[in-house]
């Protein structure tokens, strides 16, 4: 008789939610989400994911530990968090203050890293050997998996695609670095660039959708920012040749960057032709959630 799989708890950490799943046999048997909050500071949002993680493991009996997935890594130095968008996590030893709130321990990895861990081996990216996960939403960030496992490097910040600069005398990002390819390929910044030339606000898929219909400030700001994905993701392929990139976040959804998007990649790389292909995910927003249970999968790493 085949013997089942213990049940899997993962946290995925976003700006404006948090959302914890059980995953047993690979499907997913319990999943809720709360408000992160983020506002009201580091230990207010600690106590609201180990509420969530404690309320998810009442769910899995024979879990062993909780798989969290957080903007940010930890510091292989001093086990701190380091690089989170979310800046009150910034410095702070999470892995261990969230061991002691839930009671079990605890692995911390980058949420772009879970995402790109979840669609390498059952999403868009599986039997691809190596994967580069892209997320493109409020942050830009990337993972690599290579034939099922993840890579963080010793430093824990392998993938970190959003803050390779692409134009050094670009805006200023988060990070302290100057036109990272997060100031220029995420949301906000692609509808930055909208307001600024038109002086209106818009979403970013009604801007992609203005564009197609033939606005031509519209159209003018996606001709700029496709162009600029082109070279930036041209470099990670001139520099990883990957097997497949997967997209995610709340710009994946647009269709050109799989049509216009994938023709700028092929100017830019450094190659004849460009083979990779460049997929849209099929986890949907749950992939995060899925990756960071199977953090705890495996344990060591970044265990507390």
């Amino acid at each position: 008789m085949a013997t089942r799989e213990l049940p899997l708890v993962g946290i995925d950490l976003g700006g404006t939610k948090i959302e914890g799943a059980v995953l047993a046999d690979g499907a997913v048997i319990a999943r809720k989400r709360v408000a992160t909050e983020q506002e009201r500071g580091y230990e207010a949002i600690l106590d609201r994911i180990a509420s969530l993680a404690k309320e998810m493991l009442a769910s899995a009996p024979g879990a062993h530990a909780v798989g969290i997935g957080t903007p940010g890594s930890i510091s292989a130095r001093d086990g701190t968090l380091k690089n989170s968008n979310t800046l009150c996590l910034n410095g702070r030893r999470v892995p261990d203050d969230l061991r002691a709130r839930i009671g079990v321990p605890v692995v911390v990895e980058n949420d772009a890293n879970c995402f790109a861990l979840a669609e390498a081996r059952a999403g868009a990216g599986r039997g691809h050997d190596l994967v580069f996960g892209v997320i493109l939403g409020t942050g830009v960030g990337g993972g690599i998996v290579f034939r099922g496992e993840l890579r963080s490097g010793p430093q824990h910040v392998a993938g970190e695609w959003g803050h390779h600069s692409i134009d050094p005398a670009g805006p200023v990002c988060y990070c302290g670095a100057r036109g990272c390819t997060e100031t220029f390929l995420s949301g906000p910044a692609l509808e930055a660039a909208y307001r600024e030339r038109v002086g209106a606000a818009a979403p970013a898929a009604e801007i992609a959708r203005r564009a197609e219909a033939g606005d031509r400030a519209a159209a003018a700001v996606m001709s700029v920012y496709l162009e600029r994905f082109g070279r930036a993701v041209a470099n990670l392929v001139n520099v990883l040749d990957p097997d497949a990139i997967v997209l995610g976040g709340g710009l994946s959804n647009l269709d050109v960057l799989y049509s216009r998007g994938r023709e700028a990649v092929a100017r830019f790389v450094f190659n004849d032709e460009l083979r990779t292909p460049i997929l849209r995910n099929e986890l949907g927003d749950s992939a995060g959630v899925i990756g960071a249970a199977w953090l705890a999968e495996t344990g060591p790493g970044l265990v507390s």
